[in-house]
């Protein structure tokens, strides 16, 4: 099988594995990961099928939507690529990618982890999810995932939390808002590639805009006081 026949049946089985997914977390959230990993690779050398690959399989079963299990998304994507005749070290840097490319495997108790693998593939996919977690569709994406958990807009007497453990962040229950703080605009700073640096520097931009004109519409008193 040619590489580009596997990424053809890699994208048709998530596709139809995707099709009920949550809105934020569907076949067009993979296709944009996917989108922005190639746009990415161009300025980097990297394997382009790990990449593809990565990017393709890094949400086949988010562990948020599977009672928290983080091992069946690497394993699902192992059995499927075995299936499919890939060699043993493209499948063994794919599952690398998507068990460390998540943010919580870097929060406070994860840290050992994240010294366990790197590469610039991973960085690539990494880079590329983190982007759409921002800017336009990043808020868009947060809000929807909010009400699918039906948690409150915001809520001025429930602070961010910013000094959360993976086992706090995967528990939290927050308004929507305080996720802004919690990740979203923490994302810049934690792009690995220079292409990923530049776009991220324009959709943090954006979020800053959008959470201002959302103060001022909330309150307009608070906004006041919050900007003295």
């Amino acid at each position: 099988m040619t590489d580009t026949e596997l990424i053809e049946e890699t994208t048709t089985f998530v596709k139809e594995t995707l099709q009920n997914a949550e809105g934020g977390h569907d076949w067009f959230h993979i296709e944009r990961v996917f989108n922005n990993s190639i746009l990415i690779s161009k300025e980097e050398k990297v394997d382009l099928l790990v990449v593809s690959l990565g990017a393709l399989l890094h949400d086949i079963a988010d562990a948020k939507f599977n009672d928290g299990n983080e091992s069946l998304g690497p394993q699902m994507a192992e059995d499927f690529l075995s299936s499919m005749g890939a060699s043993k070290s493209t499948i063994d840097h794919v599952v690398k990618i998507i068990k460390y490319s998540s943010f919580k495997a870097g929060l406070a108790g994860d840290n050992s982890k994240q010294k366990i693998f790197s590469s610039m593939e991973l960085h690539v996919v990494q880079d590329a999810d983190r982007l759409d977690a921002i800017g336009a569709v990043g808020i868009a994406r947060a809000f929807n995932y909010g009400g699918f958990k039906n948690r409150t807009l915001y809520d001025p007497s429930i602070p961010p939390n910013l000094e959360m453990t993976k086992e706090q962040y995967k528990k939290s229950n927050a308004p929507t808002i305080n996720h802004f703080y919690e990740k979203l605009l923490l994302l810049k700073e934690k792009m690995n590639t220079k292409t990923g640096k530049r776009i991220a520097k324009e959709r943090h931009q954006f979020m800053l805009d959008y959470l201002e004109q959302f103060y001022k519409e909330w309150n307009p008193l608070f906004y006041k006081n919050l900007k003295q």
